[in-house]
């Protein structure tokens, strides 16, 4: 299986981590697995916790909860308020009040689907309120997501020869 992640760029001047993973899928298939709450639970989360979606109101005002299951039976809550949702294109979330308290989380995130040769791209560029913050969370985070692609690679080839 080939690495999706194509690119991971840190941008301290603009407090952005951009993270570019291309899938050879149509984008439409792509933006499927986001828009489905039970799909995005097999990739949202590392392999080593996954994530439960408890709510989905995939659009604009709407509100995704979630939380992910550490493997000693820990959990971490999250959410999403859906700022703008554009089928097929884009959906941006401000990252939930559940961690209005920890300044380090990203305070926002845009999500760009595009048509490419191959199949489709994904764009994720997430905001940060500092650069301490940003410097405290990529680590993590840029681990997460190179755990999560994959999975999403992997369910998308899986649809992608149910269909």
């Amino acid at each position: 299986m080939t690495m999706p992640i194509t690119s991971v760029t840190k941008d301290p001047e603009r407090l952005h981590l951009t993270v570019v993973a291309d899938f050879p899928v149509p984008r439409k298939r792509l933006w499927e697995a986001w828009a489905d709450p039970r799909q995005l639970e097999r990739f949202w989360g590392p392999p080593f916790a996954p994530a439960t979606f408890t709510h989905h109101d995939f659009r604009a005002g709407g509100r995704a909860e979630y939380f992910l299951s550490g493997p000693d039976g820990e959990k971490w809550a999250d959410s999403w308020k859906f700022t703008a949702v554009n089928p097929i294109d884009s959906f941006e979330v401000h990252d939930g009040e559940d961690n209005a308290d920890d300044e380090n989380m990203p305070t926002s995130m845009t999500f760009t689907f595009e048509t490419t040769p191959t199949g489709s791209r994904m764009t994720h560029v997430t905001r940060f309120s500092s650069v301490d913050a940003m410097e405290k969370t990529i680590p993590g985070m840029e681990e997460g997501f190179r755990a999560a692609m994959p999975q999403l690679d992997a369910l998308l080839t899986e649809r992608d020869t149910e269909d």
